[in-house]
């Protein structure tokens, strides 16, 4: 079982930043897969950005030049900066992990970015 524990969520004015974290523990054999997924008010999850362990990663469209992932193999950790953020990024963010084949989920942190 791999636990996921998040922080940096918060509230910020449009233009301005946050910084989310991630932290992995537990039974850690090999998390190939480590990212970032949100739910906006009323919508569905969706993908922000996720890094394989062969350090590719992809981005959301609209975070794409905004947001930048970093994930520390070694540490089991990944964070998310967010610039320039906009009202529709208000969310509430999961961090998110695959190891040997099981999904695995944060429990969320909530980004409210005011107008």
């Amino acid at each position: 079982q791999v636990h996921l524990v998040e922080s940096g969520g918060g509230l910020v004015q449009s233009g301005g930043s946050l910084r989310l974290s991630c932290a992995a523990s537990g039974r850690i054999t090999g998390i190939y897969t480590m990212g970032w997924y949100r739910q906006p008010p009323g919508k569905g999850r969706e993908l922000v950005a996720i890094n394989t362990r062969e350090n590719i990663t992809n981005y959301r469209y609209s975070v794409k030049d905004r947001f930048t992932l970093a994930r520390d193999v070694s540490k089991n950790t990944v964070t998310l900066q967010m610039n320039t953020l906009k009202p529709e990024d208000t969310a509430v963010y999961y961090c998110y992990a695959i190891q040997s084949g099981l999904e695995y989920w944060g429990q969320g942190t909530q980004v409210t970015v005011s107008s």
